[in-house]
C-alpha cells in the first residue's frame, strides 16, 4: 500500500523546481511480471507536452532523493519494495487533471467509470469538455454523457489521425546522428 497523496505532496515540488508539470502519481504491478509494484510518475515540460530522456533522468534522481529524504525521517511511504519509473504521458496520455479536458475537448477519449457507479461503466466518444466538476463525452452509444470526475476511474485519449495532427512533434534533436551511426554500423557489418 502506499500513500498516494503523500507521495504527490513530495513528488509534485520536484517537478516543479525543474519547471515541469506534474500529471500522474500511481502505484502500478511492475512490468517485470514479478509480482512487484512501480511508482509511475507522468510529467510535462508545459513548452512541448512531453519529457525528453535527459528530463526524465533528472526529475527521477529528485524524486529518489526526496523520498530517500522522507523516509530517513521515519515516514513509510510505499510498503514493500517498488521500483520508479519517470515518464512522459505519450500522446495517449491519461486525462487526470482539469486542465485536460479542456485542453484535449474536441477529441477521442475513452474514460471507465469506478465500480459501483450508476449508468454506463465504459464510455468511449469525443470529449466535449468539463462543466465544474462535470465531464461532458459524447459517447458512440448513449450520445453526449455528463460524469462526475470524482466517479471516474480512468480517462485516456484515444490514438487517432487528429490526436497524431494535434500533437506537437517529440524532441529530435540528435535523431540525425543516430542514424549516421546506425548506418555506419551496418556498413561496417
Amino acid at each position: 500500500m502506499a500513500d498516494i497523496e503523500r507521495l504527490t505532496a513530495i513528488i509534485e515540488p520536484e517537478a516543479k523546481a525543474l519547471g515541469f508539470d506534474l500529471v500522474r502519481v500511481k502505484m502500478m504491478p511492475s512490468e517485470a511480471g514479478d509480482g512487484g509494484q512501480a511508482l509511475q510518475v507522468m510529467a510535462e515540460d508545459p513548452a512541448t507536452g512531453q519529457l525528453v530522456i535527459d528530463q526524465c533522468a533528472a526529475l527521477s534522481r529528485r524524486i529518489s532523493n526526496a523520498i530517500d529524504v522522507a523516509e530517513e525521517a521515519g515516514e513509510v511511504l510505499i510498503e514493500g519494495a517498488y521500483h520508479l519509473e519517470v515518464s512522459s504521458p505519450g500522446i495517449d496520455r491519461p486525462l487526470t487533471r482539469v486542465r485536460d479536458f479542456v485542453n484535449w475537448a474536441g477529441h477521442e477519449a475513452r474514460i471507465v467509470m469506478v465500480k459501483g457507479y450508476e449508468g454506463q461503466r465504459t464510455l468511449k466518444g469525443e470529449l466535449v469538455g468539463i462543466e465544474g466538476e462535470t465531464v461532458v463525452i459524447n459517447d458512440t452509444k448513449a450520445g453526449e454523457t455528463r460524469l462526475p470526475r470524482q466517479q471516474i476511474h480512468s480517462a485516456k485519449l484515444v490514438l487517432t489521425d487528429a490526436l497524431i495532427a494535434a500533437t506537437r512533434p517529440l524532441d529530435t534533436s540528435g535523431a540525425d546522428e543516430l542514424i549516421e551511426e546506425l548506418e555506419e554500423e551496418k556498413a561496417d557489418d
